[in-house]
């Protein structure tokens, strides 16, 4: 298959037009698509959180020569790139054109997307806390797009901070999750997946009226700005908040080609 047939599959189940609209519209910056192109047919797809050296070998064993990324494979300038200099993005960019891997990233597009990431999160929150599978009650978006959006508020059945998060080192396979407790009982949920739990973030849980804020990589003061709004705090890792959706849309993906299809993780 050409690159340009797989890449409007991926774009077509998480537009990009998605994370254009969401830098317009709320001063963000993303640098998602078609990152990388070798000029080669395509004849297998690896699907990695991250372009990582582990990821770029586990393609030229498998005989794949795209990646597909979640993470952009390359986000700001690039002054240089030179190969045999220890300078890690470079490496990697020369590892893959020299094996003929094309890479394209799905990053903020994915997130906001109907069925992304960030609502997969939610998803994964709600079977924790024993809700099954169902949509999302009462649910209000932070930051809505013309199709799905970013950050979410909703309903769970009532349960204990600790059990919630008990739960979810199963549903999401982690053995990482901190908790941070200031009500003891959980009836409402925010969440943001990735490294979104920012002042704002807060500010919109409270208004909400959630118990709990669920997301990853917390700045101190971001914690303490929570519990002092009477707000109790979940932390995964970057990469559980996000693989679950990630691996969701591999599964999509994996359906809608003919080649050999193969989901990576460096965890």
């Amino acid at each position: 298959m050409k690159l340009c047939e797989i890449y409007k599959i991926a774009d077509g189940l998480a537009p990009k037009a998605l994370s254009d609209e969401y830098c317009e519209k709320f001063g963000a910056y993303d640098n998602s698509g078609v990152l990388v192109d070798a000029g080669e047919e395509i004849t297998g797809v690896v699907c990695s959180l991250d372009l990582s050296f582990a990821a770029i070998d586990a393609a030229i064993a498998k005989k794949a020569n795209l990646i597909i990324t979640h993470h952009p494979a390359i986000y700001g300038k690039i002054g240089a790139i030179q190969a045999g200099a220890f300078e890690p993005l470079g490496e990697k960019l020369v590892r893959a054109l020299r094996n003929g891997i094309s890479v394209i990233s799905m990053h903020l597009n994915l997130d906001c997307a109907p069925c992304g990431i960030d609502e997969c999160l939610a998803q994964g929150i709600c079977r924790s806390a024993g809700a099954g599978m169902r949509s999302l009650e009462n649910l209000a978006v932070m930051h809505p797009l013309s199709q799905g959006g970013y950050g979410r508020a909703y309903d769970v059945p009532a349960t204990a901070v600790s059990m919630l998060a008990e739960n979810m080192k199963k549903v999401f396979s982690t053995k990482r999750i901190e908790s941070y407790e200031k009500k003891t009982t959980v009836k409402r949920v925010a969440s943001f997946c990735g490294a979104g739990a920012d002042e704002a973030a807060v500010q919109f849980a409270a208004e909400q009226g959630a118990d709990v804020i669920v997301s990853s990589d917390f700045k101190h003061h971001v914690i303490a700005l929570a519990l002092e709004q009477g707000l109790s705090v979940i932390s995964l890792t970057h990469s559980e908040s996000d693989n679950d959706g990630f691996e969701q849309y591999y599964q999509q993906i994996r359906a809608s080609i003919p080649l050999q299809c193969e989901y990576h993780t460096d965890c």
